[in-house]
């Protein structure tokens, strides 16, 4: 609705004339004809008048919906909650897959380092007509029950990696060496 239409209700529901609207407020009753038919309008000191005179706020004389804005902000508000909660949803099941991801690798880098751990390989060699059956692991752990003390311990101090086949060769070589055979 537009001031000018609005000015004119105000002034027919309390049942007054332009005369007495304008005697009220200080100008002529050519200015009141003037702002009801949107030919002029008042300015800010006048429409406070007005707005007092009528018993109403500004924005209901220019015809600010206060309703209808709080409506829409809450209406933004609410969608912008929306919003804010689909991202926190999104976000939570992110991290419970980031998580179930990482308890998953590290259970299959545990089960890889346990089966490479117990990689082994036998051997048996031949050593003056004595017979022994020498286990290695890749951790360089040698098993070697007919094996003497003096024996692992050679063996142990060339054995230089970690690489079971490696080693597997430094067994042979040493059992050359003393004189025997490997198979």
């Amino acid at each position: 609705m537009d001031l000018g239409k609005k000015l004119y209700e105000l002034r027919k529901n309390k049942h007054y004339s332009q005369e007495q609207v304008a005697e009220k407020l200080g100008v002529s009753r050519q200015t009141v004809s003037n702002w009801e038919l949107n030919q002029t309008t008042p300015d800010l000191m006048q429409a406070k008048e007005i707005a007092n005179f009528y018993q109403i706020s500004l924005d209901e004389l220019v015809g600010i919906n206060k309703k209808e804005i709080l409506t829409t902000k809450v209406s933004n508000v609410e969608k912008l909650a929306g919003i804010i909660l689909t991202i926190l949803k999104i976000m939570g099941i992110l991290f419970v897959l980031y998580f179930i991801f990482i308890i998953i690798a590290i259970i299959s880098f545990s089960s890889i380092k346990t089966t490479v751990s117990n990689i082994s390989q036998t051997i048996d060699c031949t050593l003056n007509n004595h017979a022994y059956e020498i286990t290695l692991e890749n951790n360089k752990k040698i098993d070697c029950p007919n094996c003497n003390e003096e024996m692992i311990n050679d063996i142990e101090k060339f054995l230089s990696s970690n690489d079971i086949e490696q080693n597997i060769k430094e067994i042979e070589n040493y059992f050359q060496q003393k004189g025997g055979i490997c198979q």
